[in-house]
């Protein structure tokens, strides 16, 4: 196909070109990314082996869907047709916003529309230059000196990479206690800044006494302790099949390479694993994707959409030869428990760990995380939620690598995000 078929453009929902071929006066073909860096990784690279959705949408691409007779004409005077155009999802508004917020920090960002499963932004970085691709190869696939490992600026951290979720896991465990005890609201703890849970001794962020919490506040104020003694009371075969139903252990409905998230508790592990992994510690993984699935079945009234990044494909004319819709995946939870969440996220940012996010403008319900992944090392910084809490439009996943805590680092990317999101509202 591609001898007889200029390949088409990859566009943004805006309308900007992100991937586009040049052809030179000796008929010589270059894939063009007027971006650069930008989206290296969701739209991906031509050369050194098809990424992104130069891979996944090919086909398309060596499609024309021109119209018949220029078609012939073009044929028989030996010219080139053009392929199709892919029009995503992405907007490159939030994308631009999404990739200087993260700066020269290694980590990702999704951003999606929990109402459709469009994801609007997919950051990563380190990323590289794919119009350079061909020059930069040694350097980006040679051993990082520093410390023995590669650089990953090839690696999609967004859909592949495989953190310690750090406290927005604590969303989960507490809907599995909501589930087992009708009475929630009458959960009650006195922290006193460490205990001691199974054998094993869980501090509070800095060792930070939170006194008298309920279970809202004890999700406010991220508090270890009180998630860890609401660990050791949870059924966990049933907390493994909630898992599970959330897609950990599972693949996940979306059209790119990524890695499946892992939770390892059931009913016959060792007590002493518990009361960490409950917190988001242990040796529980998920994607930076995956949280934002998760976030988005919250902000959806429990249902999680399908994700999604190609919107439609387009002849070179402008005609819609193919359109894609929102697909429901399942239903993750009640309408009245993602209430109950959404309660408890929006006092995370009314009160809690994320109240730089507090603001008159509009509401955000989130949950901050500081995964702790190797001992001496600063902690991964997390932050997951959406906007408005009482009619989400737009949820974000962020990962910030060996910085701190999530309210330090990641919470400033999410408010530039909402910034740039509602600046235009």
């Amino acid at each position: 196909m591609a001898e007889q078929i200029i390949r088409g453009d990859i566009l943004s929902s805006d309308g900007k070109v992100l991937a586009h071929t040049l052809v030179d006066s000796e008929g010589v073909e270059t894939r063009d990314y007027p971006f650069k860096n930008i989206y290296a990784h969701v739209v991906g690279r031509f050369s050194k082996g098809r990424t992104g959705l130069e891979s996944s949408e090919n086909f398309h691409m060596l499609t024309s869907h021109t119209n018949t007779i220029s078609k012939i004409v073009k044929e028989l005077s030996g010219s080139k047709n053009i392929g199709d155009s892919i029009v995503t999802t992405l907007d490159t508004r939030i994308q631009e916003a999404a990739y200087n917020a993260l700066g020269n920090n290694r980590g990702a960002v999704v951003v999606m529309e929990p109402s459709s499963g469009k994801i609007i932004a997919m950051v990563s970085k380190p990323d590289y230059d794919p119009n350079t691709i061909n020059d930069t190869w040694e350097e980006l696939t040679k051993e990082d000196s520093k410390d023995g490992d590669k650089d990953s600026s090839l690696v999609n951290r967004a859909a592949q990479g495989l953190y310690p979720p750090g406290s927005t896991f604590k969303i989960l465990t507490a809907l599995e206690y909501v589930r087992e005890n009708p009475d929630y609201e009458n959960y009650e703890y006195n922290c006193t800044g460490k205990d001691v849970f199974n054998s094993v001794t869980i501090n509070c962020y800095h060792n930070n006494a939170h006194g008298h919490v309920d279970l809202k506040t004890s999700l406010a104020k991220s508090c270890n302790s009180s998630f860890a003694n609401i660990g050791t009371t949870l059924n966990m075969t049933a907390f493994r099949k909630l898992c599970d139903s959330f897609l950990f252990n599972q693949s996940i409905p979306v059209d790119m390479v990524y890695n499946k998230s892992s939770f390892v508790l059931n009913g016959k592990t060792a007590k002493d694993q518990i009361p960490q992994t409950v917190i988001g510690q242990g040796q529980t993984q998920i994607t930076p994707l995956h949280n934002a699935l998760i976030v988005s079945a919250i902000a959806n009234g429990g249902v999680m959409m399908k994700p999604y990044v190609v919107d439609s494909i387009e002849s070179q004319s402008g005609e819609t030869v193919k359109k894609y819709l929102p697909e429901m995946y399942k239903t993750a939870m009640t309408p009245e428990e993602a209430e109950i969440l959404t309660t408890f996220m929006n006092a995370t940012v009314e009160s809690g760990t994320a109240a730089a996010l507090k603001n008159s403008r509009y509401s955000v319900a989130g949950k901050t995380g500081s995964a702790e992944y190797m001992e001496g090392k600063p902690a991964h910084a997390w932050f997951v939620g959406f906007a408005p809490a009482e009619k989400p439009e737009i949820a974000v996943s962020i990962i910030v690598e060996s910085v701190g805590t999530g309210s330090d680092y990641a919470v400033p990317i999410a408010e530039k995000i909402f910034e740039a999101y509602f600046k235009s509202k």
